[in-house]
């Protein structure tokens, strides 16, 4: 019986990473540096620019300072709870949780690698940014007392979250008072989100974009 004209030929598999994705091995000192810088500037930009408004001696609620009148300002606020007031008193929760990403984010980006991804650095130096400056306060480590903003409480040290910036359409309508830190957390987890949906890169290895 004769052969076939078109005998099947058995094709090796095909191996190795996917289109445009690289193994991962040992990460340049780059990302290490990128992700320290980034982290400190956020967290330095925000403590100064705290210490600069509450060394104001007004600033409060009555007194802001308008840098578009009716919308956009500095006021002071102090926060007991998360982003944007929520869980209010619960301040030694969320510092335990920032401690908890203070140890998180560099393992994942370190250790397991993430850091391969430039973007996921920076992204997540931001959110390291944000988080230390929030910590900070939750600590006590800016060394205020309420006493000039609760009468009642004086003498008692501020475990808060010192807000400055007010945004609002009008007086029916304002939008809870943030900081840099705030800022710095909201991008970053908005850019988390853009990231894991946008290219969706293996754990462990990064698009080829160094």
């Amino acid at each position: 019986m004769p052969e076939s004209a078109n005998p099947t030929v058995d094709r090796p598999p095909v191996t190795g990473p996917p289109l445009n994705v690289q193994p991962v091995g040992r990460l340049p000192v780059s990302r290490y540096l990128v992700f320290l810088s980034v982290a400190t500037l956020g967290c330095a930009a925000d403590l100064l620019t705290k210490q600069a408004v509450f060394d104001h001696p007004q600033l409060f609620r009555g007194s802001e300072w308008w840098l578009w009148q009716g919308r956009l300002g500095i006021q002071k606020s102090l926060n007991e709870g998360a982003l944007f007031g929520m869980g209010q008193g619960k301040v030694w929760l969320f510092a335990a949780f920032s401690f908890a990403a203070m140890i998180g984010i560099p393992i994942w980006l370190f250790l397991f690698k993430a850091a391969s991804h430039r973007g996921l650095n920076i992204t997540l130096g931001c959110v390291m940014g944000g988080v230390l400056g929030n910590l900070y306060d939750r600590l006590g480590m800016h060394g205020m007392d309420w006493g000039q903003y609760q009468p009642s409480r004086a003498g008692e040290r501020i475990y808060a979250v010192r807000d400055w910036i007010l945004v609002q359409w009008n007086p029916d309508w304002v939008w809870p008072n943030f900081n840099i830190a705030d800022a710095l957390l909201v991008a970053g987890s908005i850019l988390l989100v853009w990231i894991s949906t946008s290219e969706g890169a293996p754990f462990g290895q990064a698009p080829n974009n160094s």
